[in-house]
């Protein structure tokens, strides 16, 4: 049963809440982006139009977060005192307590996402690693995770561009996963990540090490000005792999984009390459893979810009072969976050997209180093 002090601690957290977010103020707020809405030719100006919705949806989201968070704290308020006259049992009150809990922390962790682009949407993108069958099987593993992850925490995902493996897996994935702070949550698993484990495609049984790497950066929306040069643009189209389908085997809609790419700063050339087969549209797809592009510059852009601040520096790792930032041991029950020591026994609840409290840590670790 929870403590007296418990419940002072949840009143507190409550409160400071209200100060940190300025709640009172973003009501304020709300009310005079809202009359801006109001007026005659509001939607003769369709671009800016989405612009003042979207800022008056992201104030709400900040309003509505909070009020659940006090509703939830004064049912355990309220609780107590029902406990005393024996209206509540012990389990019921603690059930109450739970729940604001976690609508707290949920809301604490979401004000640690303060950079512009911790509230888009994401690209994640796994690549297996050396070792054939058995890392392809690992991405696979890893894809399913992540999905099942997205599908626990309501957000829409589609799977951009999808590379099956020799035998078994895949080798590689693209996933657009939209929602608010997708990217936010989702960036703390950019690096690479170790499996261990006995092997089913090893004849001998023997334990096995696999690795795949994983990509997160921000999926942009047109509100977003990126410069993209035409004239470095090239186009391919190729024929959809697929269980079949008259289009997906005669059709060639899956899209290929290369751009030639100078990073401003060094002066270093690089061709990005993008596969899109989403759909069996080809305009489609040639949409979503320019979508994907200024994605790609875009974080580019952000990442000189951490650099330069230097603040990140402490929660950086190369994605390499070797500097792993998490081990999944299945043999010995242990999931081992290496950047904060996080771990946890439930090898199947991660694996089925349990992964929160992974993503909770390196926030509590290292998003305040960001702002």
């Amino acid at each position: 049963m929870i403590t007296y002090d418990q419940l002072k601690e949840a009143q507190e957290r409550k409160d400071a809440l209200r100060k940190y977010l300025d709640i009172d103020s973003k009501k304020i707020q709300v009310e005079e982006e809202e009359l801006r809405t109001h007026v005659p030719d509001f939607w003769e100006h369709p671009e800016e139009a989405r612009k003042q919705m979207k800022k008056v949806k992201d104030l709400q989201q900040w309003i509505d977060g909070y009020a659940e968070v006090e509703g939830a704290v004064d049912e355990v308020t309220v609780g107590w005192d029902f406990l005393k006259e024996e209206v509540i049992d012990e389990a019921e009150l603690d059930a109450l307590y739970a729940k604001a809990i976690g609508l707290i922390e949920n809301l604490e962790l979401k004000n640690m996402l303060r950079r512009e682009e911790d509230k888009m949407s994401a690209v994640l993108k796994i690549n297996s690693g050396a070792g054939g069958t058995e890392s392809q099987d690992w991405a696979s593993m890893l894809m399913r995770m992540y999905l099942r992850w997205c599908e626990k925490n309501g957000y829409k995902t589609s799977v951009a561009n999808l590379l099956d493996g020799d035998e078994a897996g895949i080798k590689s994935c693209t996933i657009n996963v939209e929602g608010d702070f997708a990217y936010g949550y989702l960036k703390s698993e950019t690096g690479v990540h170790r499996l261990v484990r006995v092997s089913p495609y090893n004849a001998q049984g023997k334990r096995m090490t696999s690795f795949a790497s994983v990509f997160v950066t921000p999926l942009i929306d047109d509100t977003i000005e990126v410069k993209v040069d035409p004239a470095l643009m090239s186009w391919d189209t190729f024929r959809s792999g697929g269980a079949g389908g008259q289009n997906v085997n005669k059709v060639e809609s899956g899209v290929r984009l290369r751009y030639q790419f100078t990073d401003p700063y060094t002066g270093e050339k690089e061709e990005i390459l993008i596969e899109n087969t989403e759909t069996r549209d080809q305009p489609k797809n040639k949409e979503n893979a320019l979508r994907h592009l200024r994605s790609i510059l875009y974080n580019k852009e952000l990442q000189h810009r951490m650099e330069e601040q230097s603040k990140v520096e402490a929660g950086k790792m190369k994605i390499e072969w070797g500097s792993q930032i998490r081990s999944y041991v299945f043999d010995d029950r242990r999931v081992k976050d290496h950047r904060t020591d996080h771990q946890t026994s439930d090898v199947g609840g991660v694996m089925d997209g349990d992964i929160d409290d992974f993503i909770k840590a390196y926030l509590m670790t290292f998003a305040g180093k960001e702002q």
